[in-house]
């Protein structure tokens, strides 16, 4: 995912405002949006996640706060939140899913924004009776996303060979659609302001893959 097109559109809606970043991890998206002159605090529940993104160049002014993003309570008001790379789905129940749009709205200033980038359920493409979507087929990597379509889960599976070694690990999410979204954000006080297909807002239609929405808090 290339960074200067997040960053560019993070940055016009924090505007002179700060950001707050769900899932925070090593600082791939803050620690730019930070050098672009934007204040960033994060959530995030792993330590050694955080370790790593304390040494980093330019990391120094990040506050982080540990635990999970859905109810977490960082300090202060921000201008702007935002999720990226699917990372919604890592919340793996529709309440906690909720909890987070409540704890979003709890943070954010009046007119403040939430950003989410996430993938649209590949439902589409899945033939009746099947439950497994290959998202990555290559000589030294494949990849399988695992559907459980009664209850809006997916286990995203990845195999790849490094140095000769075949290195497995599998992921549980739950795919969630842009209606539902809308939904969670209007149940905390918010209202749909966007939905494009990627950050250089390219128009989303039926057949977008993916989604970057952006909700405003109402005043």
């Amino acid at each position: 995912m290339p960074v200067e097109p997040v960053v560019t559109f993070l940055a016009e809606l924090a505007r002179d405002g700060r950001a707050l970043e769900l899932g925070i991890g090593t600082g791939r998206i803050a620690v730019p949006l930070s050098q672009a002159g934007v204040p960033v605090h994060g959530i995030d529940l792993s330590p050694e996640m955080v370790a790593r993104l304390r040494d980093k160049p330019g990391a120094a002014g990040i506050g982080v706060t540990i635990g999970d993003f859905a109810t977490a309570q960082a300090p202060g008001l921000f201008r702007l939140a935002y999720l990226v790379f699917n990372t919604i789905g890592n919340l793996t129940t529709q309440d906690e899913q909720v909890a987070c749009f409540a704890n979003v709205a709890r943070h954010l200033e009046p007119g403040g924004y939430f950003v989410i980038e996430v993938g649209v359920p590949d439902l589409r493409r899945l033939p009746p009776g099947e439950t497994v979507r290959p998202f990555t087929v290559s000589p030294t990597k494949l990849g399988f996303d695992e559907y459980d379509v009664a209850n809006q889960g997916l286990i995203s599976h990845h195999f790849q060979v490094v140095d000769g070694t075949m290195r497995t690990f599998s992921m549980p999410f739950r795919y969630v659609w842009p209606a539902e979204l809308d939904l969670m954000a209007r149940m905390a006080g918010m209202s749909l302001h966007e939905r494009v297909t990627d950050w250089d807002r390219s128009p989303f239609t039926s057949d977008s893959t993916k989604h970057v929405s952006v909700w405003c808090k109402q005043s």
